[in-house]
């Protein structure tokens, strides 16, 4: 039977798409197994869909802080427990969606002689895949501009988009806020382990705002406010099964600019405002998601430094307004769902 190992961990982000592969590669008959952490988000979420095999694995850090000196002995130790699993399993191919725990399992393929392809959701390449290229046989791109940032190991797939987010129900999402639907609904994503900056603008303004909305907040994990009473107000730490439901309910959505849930969006036709994290918290890269955007005219943005009610109100009235334009732009653009490209490219390694 053909084998294949998932990984990618640190946030849902790096696990998701695997989930729009899954029944494909069932279908055609693979066993499949997952390598995570101990403790990430990747673990809950796999749960026991797959055998799953933790590693141990170090966060790649471009700030100081002292577990920098203690981390990269847990990379090299990561790197034995998965040449020890990947030896035991012996797949035809690894697929890996990036995060820190994804270095230690591609070096540990290449030296086994194991095919590894790398997916980018991102407009330039994270910095576990940029470590893990050399030992990989191929980097499936989402972007057409991230080519120039690879040295011919890149290939542009477009990204998995998970089936059933198409078949969500409007009325079950309203039914499960219990909201209206005779007012427009707005949804808040902050990534799902959540956003400090989107969590307190949004309680601090909840009166305003519910003046015109209806609002599913998606806050994070452990971010739940349970002082907050207001029937216009619908907070949940992370969404799962009932994601599909909660974008169909919405009108408008606000969100952070990590690469699989804007795609989402696009695939959606949802019309959307971007906040994407700042080159103070992270590398640059929802910036560069979100311009590409908005350059082709499917989001509106606010950087970081920008956020006010003011300022929010002003481009959630600009998007109501021209609504139709921005559905129009995502509905006829060549974005599509990537999931038969990547599904491709992992049966050629495989060979």
């Amino acid at each position: 039977m053909k084998k294949i190992v998932l990984t990618g961990g640190g946030t849902a982000g790096h696990v998701t798409p695997h989930f729009a592969l899954l029944p494909h590669l069932q279908q055609e008959g693979w066993e499949i197994h997952y390598i995570g952490t101990y403790e990430g988000i990747e673990r809950s979420l796999v749960g026991d869909q797959l055998p799953y095999y933790p590693i141990s694995a170090g966060k790649l850090r471009r700030y100081f802080d002292l577990k920098n000196f203690s981390d990269p002995f847990r990379v090299i130790k990561g790197v034995f427990d998965a040449h020890r699993i990947l030896r035991k399993l012996r797949p035809q191919v690894v697929f890996s969606k990036g995060g820190f725990v994804t270095v230690p399992v591609t070096v540990a393929a290449w030296s086994l002689g194991i095919p590894v392809v790398l997916h980018e959701s991102d407009l330039t390449p994270g910095l576990a895949n940029r470590l893990s290229l050399p030992f990989a046989a191929q980097l499936c791109l989402t972007f057409p501009d991230s080519l120039e940032h690879v040295k011919g190991k890149g290939v542009v797939t477009g990204t998995p988009i998970r089936p059933e987010l198409t078949q969500g129900s409007k009325e079950q999402g309203l039914s499960l806020c219990q909201f209206s639907s005779n007012s427009p609904t707005l949804l808040v994503m902050g990534g799902s382990l959540g956003s400090a900056l989107l969590n307190q603008t949004i309680r601090e303004n909840l009166s305003t705002l519910t003046e015109h909305y209806q609002i599913i907040h998606l806050c994070g994990k452990g971010n739940l406010d349970s002082e907050i009473s207001n029937i216009r107000y619908h907070q949940l730490e992370y969404a799962q099964e009932e994601l599909p439901d909660l974008l169909a309910a919405a009108d408008f959505v606000i969100s952070r600019a990590g690469a699989n849930s804007i795609f989402e969006l696009v695939a959606l036709a949802k019309p959307n405002i971007l906040v994407p994290l700042s080159r103070q918290a992270s590398r640059g890269d929802q910036i560069l998601n979100a311009q590409s955007f908005a350059r082709q005219g499917f989001s509106l943005v606010i950087q970081e430094e920008d956020l006010t009610i003011g300022q929010l109100l002003k481009e959630l009235t600009f998007l109501s307004t021209n609504r139709t334009k921005f559905v129009d732009a995502m509905q006829a653009s060549q974005i599509g769902d990537g999931t038969q490209n990547v599904l491709k490219v992992i049966r050629e390694a495989a060979r």
